[in-house]
């Protein structure tokens, strides 16, 4: 089997570095995107923030009201998605110039196949190195570049040199690479996980890779996979098929509430909004999925996958009701609500060939509400039981 090369692209602080790129006053100051601060009594969290206001303490899902508390001279910018997804679209095109291998994991990240494409760019390195100036010479922005012959360790890589950084991990040498880092810059290995390791004794990747099975058996059938990853041992391919892996819409209330008009509100506007997203994309999924967080910061996830993909909102609806009505959230109050559907594939894929007269209907009613919407604006027209904006 050839070596492989794989490469993990990540945008320096993306969302930040567009702001300061379009406002070059913004330019050596700490910029936190995200929800209102609000004086210090915002409810919502940090998306991103600059390095500069990384010096403070600040970081990606930070409470705002925390972000305020370290850092009350920051610029506060709200996200503009819009402007950050047109430079996305630039950053992918330059990706497929130096191969058609390329992973969109998210609008800031990818990862890239260069294996078969390497030699017309003067090899692996050289390769990297001409993708960085080309984005930098198109956008305006930084990347931070991990070459490597396995997904893991490129974007561990990617990681460890930021910004505008470039870390190559040679073939045969994974497993040197990895051995020394905290076990927490494991890929997939989440924070409870880490904690159980460590009360074991278990503190890096190379104490992870040299365990015996025996000691990780509580982690169940991932303990053998885990044991691999921290070995340097990783066949997983560049896949183009994860482009998009699930359209969600988030909200955040101004205090914590227990009214259930509120919250249902919420739940049929959240769902409204993902519907057309996910009909924007031509997009349908099979897994709705329904993120609580309660008062004290404690989050909660539920999911329910459906016989049939649907981008409909009425049936985003009823499962996302559903999974609120089986919650049980007692007294505790709400604090964010959030609505994901995932395990996507094109809308116009048929897996029913005897599509009724209902799903028409609802075809209908969905185009015109988009038709509306079109000429009217985005709140000229909602849901029965939605709130009119969120």
């Amino acid at each position: 089997m050839p070596e492989r090369h794989i490469v993990h692209v990540d945008m320096d602080a993306f969302f930040a570095a567009v702001e300061q790129r379009d406002a070059p006053s913004l330019k050596g100051r700490p910029v936190i995107i995200g929800a209102d601060p609000k004086g210090g009594r915002g409810r919502g969290v940090v998306a991103t923030c600059s390095y500069e206001a990384r010096k403070f303490g600040v970081r990606s899902a930070m409470p705002i009201s925390e972000a305020w508390r370290r850092c009350p001279g920051g610029v506060y910018l709200q996200p503009d998605f819009r402007k950050y997804s047109l430079a996305s679209s630039i950053i992918e095109k330059v990706f497929h110039e130096f191969t058609p291998d390329v992973e969109m994991v998210s609008v800031d990240e990818a990862f890239l196949d260069i294996t078969l494409s390497a030699h017309l760019f003067g090899g692996p390195a050289e390769a990297c190195a001409r993708l960085k100036r080309r984005v930098k010479e198109l956008t305006g922005l930084t990347c931070s570049v991990g070459l490597a012959p396995t997904k893991m360790c490129a974007k561990i890589a990617s990681d460890l040199r930021k910004p505008d950084g470039f870390v190559t991990v040679p073939a045969g040498g994974e497993a040197a690479f990895l051995a020394p880092l905290d076990i927490s810059k494991l890929w997939g290995l989440g924070p409870k996980t880490a904690e159980a390791l460590r009360s074991r004794g278990v503190d890096t990747i190379g104490e992870l890779a040299a365990c015996p099975e025996e000691k990780l058996s509580f982690l169940g059938s991932s303990g053998a996979s885990l044991k691999a990853l921290a070995a340097g041992l990783d066949p997983r391919p560049v896949s183009a098929e994860g482009e998009a892996k699930s359209v969600s819409n988030e909200v955040t209330f101004e205090s914590d509430t227990g009214d259930e008009r509120e919250i249902k509100e919420s739940l049929v506007a959240l769902c409204d909004k993902v519907s057309s997203r996910l009909r924007e994309a031509g997009l349908k999924g099979r897994t709705v999925g329904l993120k609580i967080r309660l008062e004290g910061f404690v989050t909660f996830t539920r999911a329910r996958t459906i016989p049939l993909a649907t981008n409909y909102a009425d049936i985003i609806w009823k499962e996302i009701s559903g999974l609120y009505a089986a919650f049980g959230r007692g007294r505790r109050r709400v604090r964010l609500l959030g609505v994901r559907v995932s395990g996507l594939m094109p809308a116009a894929e048929r897996e029913d060939l005897f599509g009724g007269e209902g799903d028409e209907r609802r075809e209908k009613s969905h185009r015109a509400v988009e038709e509306i919407r079109r000429k009217f604006g985005q709140g000229s027209i909602y849901r029965a039981g939605g709130k009119k904006e969120i």
